[in-house]
């Protein structure tokens, strides 16, 4: 369903907006998502609420068909993109698997700031975005997707999970549309 409305208790959650991943190749620009991320972060602060800026500094050990990247990862791999403007206020999360929620602080964090709902954006979407979207849904907050502000190195995986994934389990919007809800 589109995004109808914003709870006065949202957080944007950005997912994996960091030196190492989008500087892998996407099927849309990288600099677009990050620009838009920006863009996102930008307006909720202006509106006092939560940002969240969620980075990967690992992988989970289980074995896999199609391992994720072999070697070691470069120093600044982690680093979040300066273009994000942290801000003093933000939270900042370290994870070391897909989702957001396993294994870190953030369900914590966004409850002790009353947060019911959460708008998501990043890289990737079939992977981040998608596993943290699906356990925002299970952690009961209302989720919508900035359906413009996410992309994934393969374009068939980026295009299940907006048009039939994501639709299960949140609402979907785009920037534009998420910054005029919060008015």
């Amino acid at each position: 369903m589109p995004v109808t409305t914003l709870d006065h208790t949202t957080a944007l959650v950005l997912i994996d907006l960091q030196k190492g991943i989008v500087a892998l190749p996407t099927a849309h620009p990288s600099e677009e998502i990050v620009g838009r991320g920006a863009r996102l972060a930008a307006a909720f602060r202006d509106h006092g609420l939560p940002v969240v800026l969620v980075r990967v500094a690992g992988a989970a050990p289980g074995r896999s068909e199609a391992p994720l990247r072999s070697g070691d990862l470069p120093a600044d791999f982690a680093e979040l993109v300066p273009e994000l403007g942290r801000a003093e206020s933000d939270i900042v999360v370290t994870k070391h698997t897909w989702g957001a929620f396993h294994a870190t602080d953030l369900d914590l964090q966004l409850r002790r700031r009353g947060v019911t709902q959460i708008v998501l954006a990043g890289i990737a979407t079939g992977a981040g975005v998608e596993s943290t979207a699906r356990a925002a849904h299970e952690h009961g907050y209302h989720v919508t997707v900035v359906t413009d502000a996410v992309t994934d190195p393969d374009p068939e995986v980026h295009r299940i999970a907006v048009e039939k994934i994501f639709p299960r389990l949140a609402e979907t919007g785009t920037t534009d549309e998420v910054v005029k809800l919060l008015g």
